[in-house]
């Protein structure tokens, strides 16, 4: 599948950290949006009411200091910020270097997912609130390359939420934290005053049929399993131990230490004996 060797350069980098990025699927080869989703409300729909209803509700967060400081934080778009933002969630710090399995396929997962957003971008070029009510935002600084981008679907939430997918699935036992700092990521979008309450529900619905796209890539499965096995590794779990049970005694030649070797009669600690961790005390 041409797919597979695709190239493409990452829209989920900062500026100053460009990337290039082997893409699962091709933009073409993703959902389309603009038949699976309705477009953005018209301007005299109840929608757009809700819309207009959350912008001001967005704003009135902007009161709550810690809130206003961490939706700026978010307005920074990259996937540097999706790691520090999301590590207290994930409940491990991610980096290229320390870990090279679960970077890539966040790298590569939230590159993909980010082009499901491409045509409808450009073909709705919808207006952002700032522009409608002429107010600046929290992040004034974006606001000049906003103006030239659509605002249907929100490219922030898209990332946010494939990000959070990618990582629950990483680490399935803090799904609920994860999820929520998601959810929360596209939320912040309202607060800052970049996006319509419509723009961040499509994207996260353009973000998990992206997201189930993803696995139907073999390439994009065995990595997903390389960062599962680094995560487990790192987090000092193993992979096949069934249970744990306290022993007094236990003396076998078929136990194993944690790192391998056998373990002797006076190793102490945590073994592997027949596929279960026992306590030695």
């Amino acid at each position: 599948m041409l797919a597979a060797v695709a190239m493409m350069t990452a829209t989920n980098l900062s500026a100053q950290e460009e990337e290039a990025v082997n893409a699962y699927f091709t933009t073409d080869e993703m959902p389309d949006m603009m038949v699976f989703l309705p477009g953005p409300p018209d301007s005299t729909s109840m929608a757009f009411m809700n819309d207009v209803a959350r912008y001001y509700w967005g704003k009135e967060m902007r009161k709550d200091p810690e809130r206003a400081a961490q939706a700026t934080r978010d307005a920074v778009y990259g996937l540097e910020t999706i790691l520090t933002e999301f590590e207290e969630a994930f409940g491990m710090k991610v980096t290229k270097e320390d870990t090279p399995e679960i970077y890539k396929v966040l790298l590569e997962g939230t590159a993909t997912c980010d082009s499901i957003c491409t045509r409808p971008k450009r073909e709705y070029m919808r207006r952002r609130p700032f522009m409608v009510f002429n107010e600046p935002t929290l992040y004034p600084e974006d606001e000049p390359s906003l103006r030239l981008n659509g605002s249907f679907p929100s490219g922030h939430t898209l990332l946010g939420w494939s990000s959070a997918l990618l990582m629950m699935e990483i680490n399935p036992d803090r799904a609920t934290e994860i999820l929520t700092r998601g959810y929360r990521y596209g939320e912040n979008r309202l607060v800052v005053g970049a996006h319509w309450q419509s723009d961040t529900d499509a994207a996260r619905l353009a973000a998990s049929a992206a997201y189930a796209r993803l696995h139907t890539s073999e390439r994009f499965l065995e990595q997903m399993k390389k960062a599962r096995e680094e995560y487990q590794r790192l987090k000092g779990e193993t992979v096949g131990i069934r249970s744990t049970r306290v022993v007094e005694h236990p003396a076998s030649t078929r136990a194993y230490t944690l790192q391998g070797p056998p373990a002797t009669d006076s190793t102490r600690g945590i073994v592997i004996k027949d596929g279960t961790k026992v306590v030695r005390k």
